[in-house]
């Protein structure tokens, strides 16, 4: 299908802004959900709301149901070997934290190594600091070429026998380039260490399998991907999760209780403590089966190639424009444009973008490290899904010059 059909199942995108059509070009901050997401997270709101696992009249056989559904496709849609490698979560933010306390709890001690990419979202270096500043190990950075790819002769060198645990993105969203994961990985598990892969973007623009990538963790949110807020993924190798204490206590994540000691319930639910919030955690199901259906929907791949070349050719034809990101090698560039412009603020491009109908993103994309390497204080991204069409991104690009040509 083409994008104009696609985006008929986005209620949101027919709204207008100002009065005048609503251009969303701020997917890698949140996508749009489409009804099939919408639907289901009502009628378990409305017509199923019960806590899972516990009870046993109707209402929880559902809601339990439907969550556990949404475990099953998680699993198809990664590859993973098995259920007990899903853990739900509230978001990627949230699955990293859990596999840093637990994994830095069970194998890291004084002296051990965490190594985190120099394009990293805060997400994914902030848990590692904190893990580090508990176990007083060392945290160790991977820099990123002039291009924005992670230096592997230097994470040769950089990865030694202390080295417990790399934490690397699939896909940086500042950059908007997918990393090569599986040769990181590789590296990696030759020296010993295990790897984390930051999944927020990644899973959104290429097919995830994990067995293949072998990577040791994956995690991903929801709501980047068409699913609610407040839902996330980590998934871990069996063997690994087995291995780490839980990262919270509560109900559900146990087997017996008593004051003389606890035992644990089976995986995954050690790592979900408490009410989880399944009305939301069941929406993975229908918004993954709808990004299945992306992938594999060649018309619609090729119309979203169309526009993003054309936003790239376009972008780098405007005077004074500095664009992150490998411009050359469009294969690993997926549709996410991060730019400054010479004597404009990326704030002001924002605001009078706004006032045209169109949605970007303008700051630092909680990746300051990252804006520090390229010198910049912040930039304007535009970020596309496969609702976009070649339309907007000509009336984006029209916008953009008459915005600039206003702030200079």
């Amino acid at each position: 299908m083409k994008p104009e059909e696609f985006r008929k199942q986005f209620p949101i995108l027919e709204r207008k802004v100002y009065g005048k059509n609503l251009v969303y070009f701020d997917n890698a901050a949140t996508a749009q959900r489409p009804q099939s997401v919408l639907g289901l997270w009502n009628e378990l709101a409305v017509n199923s709301n019960a806590n899972i696992h516990r009870a046993v009249h109707r209402l929880a056989d559902e809601a339990t149901e439907a969550y556990e559904e949404a475990r099953s496709c998680v699993r198809e849609f990664i590859n993973a070997s098995s259920r007990e490698e899903i853990v739900f979560t509230s978001g990627a933010t949230a699955s990293v934290n859990l596999a840093a306390y637990s994994f830095g709890e069970k194998y890291v001690h004084e002296g051990d190594e965490i190594i985190v990419s120099e394009c990293e979202h805060h997400s994914n270096i902030i848990p590692w600091q904190l893990l580090c500043e508990r176990k007083h190990a060392v945290l160790k950075v991977l820099p990123v070429d002039n291009d924005g790819y992670p230096d592997l002769k230097t994470l040769d060198t950089l990865c030694t026998p202390a080295t417990k645990l790399v934490a690397v993105t699939h896909a940086s969203n500042v950059l908007g380039i997918l990393n090569p994961v599986r040769k990181i990985i590789r590296i990696c598990h030759e020296k010993g260490a295990k790897v984390l892969v930051d999944g927020a973007q990644g899973i959104v623009h290429s097919k995830v399998d994990v067995r293949d990538l072998d990577c040791d963790f994956y995690v991903f949110s929801g709501h980047k991907i068409y699913a609610v807020p407040g839902t996330g993924v980590l998934y871990g190798k069996k063997e690994l999760l087995d291995s780490m204490p839980p990262f919270m206590g509560g109900g559900e994540m146990v087997g017996t209780v008593k004051f003389s000691g606890t035992t644990f319930a089976p995986l995954p639910l050690k790592f979900e403590a408490g009410t989880q919030n399944f009305t939301g955690i069941a929406t993975l199901k229908p918004a993954l089966e709808l990004a299945g259906q992306v992938f594999q929907d060649e018309e619609l791949t090729a119309c979203s190639e169309a526009v993003k070349s054309y936003l790239g050719e376009e972008l780098k034809k405007t005077e004074g424009l500095r664009l992150f990101g490998n411009e050359h090698r469009s294969c690993d560039k997926f549709p996410l444009f991060s730019f400054v412009i010479d004597g404009v603020h990326h704030e002001d491009l924002a605001l009078i973008l706004d006032k045209m109908g169109i949605a970007v993103r303008s700051g630092q994309m909680c990746a300051e490290p990252l804006m520090d390497r390229f010198g910049v204080s912040g930039v304007l991204r535009v970020s596309l899904a496969p609702y976009n069409t070649m339309q907007e991104a000509e009336y984006f690009m029209s916008s953009l010059r008459k915005a600039i040509d206003m702030l200079r």
